[in-house]
């Protein structure tokens, strides 16, 4: 079924740069949810795309320590009541294959969160019983589920039987031309979408900044250029581009060396697995991109605003309370 949602998305979007995946960089970082053992994330990481596979935190323990074995990014979580650990707009795409979560529950708040986390234009592959069959519980939901996304702004770009890819909007259009009282709503503008840690989802629909609207996208760089180019969030976190370009000079010669020192008493290809407890602006995790191995980049709840410049940078990471 994976192999089935890489090849409807590249059906369905003509637009995609010499028919690849990855979409010429600009689709670089994937949520997976309800992920298995994540064997989508590993077939995603030959296209130069990096997928957080996360699993229910409930009997999926085994399938995480699995595919963190076998070196794939990976993490326990839970769509319950609280607001995923990441930043709004930190991903390029969102799958969940022989999808179970009801995404339907308490107004659709998980599709909103899903919305949140997605960059514009971003797309939701899903595969489910209820994007084919005919039977009368199953059609039930997948009219709710389309009238749902429907009010939300999102069209299917692609459907071929147990799976659909869905696509956000570019800009802000069309919320203006909904029918007023249209739910969800739009969130207040007092509400801050990159506020995640024990933050409640909220069950309306968060609009794009002035500016994503204006220019109708991200406003990055492709990857890789992104990841060493500055962020167009850097000024809101009150960093100059010069700051940035320093502190990415800085952790590129502190990982030579570091790499350097272990060489004498480390095995070669001995790493895969890494993670950074107090990442900053990710400078520790890009100077790492040309060895093999993956980094956890862990944003304390205090600083959990620098996460965002990670994922514009086309890393990973998350936010905790250390």
């Amino acid at each position: 079924m994976e192999l089935t949602s890489i090849s409807l998305l590249l059906q369905g979007c003509s637009s995609f740069e010499g028919d690849k995946l990855n979409n010429g960089g600009n689709i670089r970082t994937v949520l997976d949810v309800g992920c298995g053992v994540a064997s989508f994330g590993a077939y995603l990481l030959s296209h130069d795309i990096i997928a957080m596979s996360l699993a229910p935190n409930d009997v999926h323990e085994n399938q995480i320590q699995f595919a963190l074995e076998r070196g794939i990014p990976s993490t326990l979580g839970v769509l319950g009541t609280k607001r995923l650990p990441y930043p709004s707009r930190s991903f390029e795409l969102a799958h969940c294959s022989r999808c179970r979560i009801d995404w339907l529950q308490r107004d659709g708040i998980l599709l909103l969160e899903l919305d949140r986390l997605l960059r514009p234009g971003g797309y939701f592959a899903y595969s489910s019983p209820e994007a084919y069959e005919h039977d009368a519980e199953n059609l039930r939901v997948w009219n709710s589920m389309y009238n749902l996304l429907k009010r939300m702004c999102w069209r299917i770009v692609s459907k071929k039987d147990q799976t659909v890819i869905w696509a956000k909007p570019l800009s802000n259009s069309c919320y203006s031309k909904r029918d007023p009282g249209t739910r969800p709503l739009l969130c207040n503008s007092d509400d801050n979408p990159d506020e995640t840690w024990n933050v409640s989802m909220k069950a309306c629909l968060t609009p794009y900044s002035a500016k994503m609207h204006k220019i109708r996208g991200s406003g990055l760089l492709p990857w890789p250029q992104r990841l060493t180019a500055p962020s167009p969030h850097l000024e809101e976190i009150s960093v100059s581009p010069e700051e940035f370009q320093a502190d990415t000079s800085v952790w590129h010669f502190r990982v030579s060396e570091y790499w350097n020192l272990m060489k004498s008493f480390t095995e070669q290809n001995s790493f895969r697995n890494i993670m950074d407890m107090n990442s900053n602006l990710g400078g520790f995790a890009a100077a790492l991109n040309d060895k093999a191995v993956w980094v956890m980049n862990v944003a304390p709840a205090t600083a959990s605003f620098k996460l965002k410049i990670i994922y514009d940078r086309g890393l990973i990471g998350t936010v905790h309370d250390c």
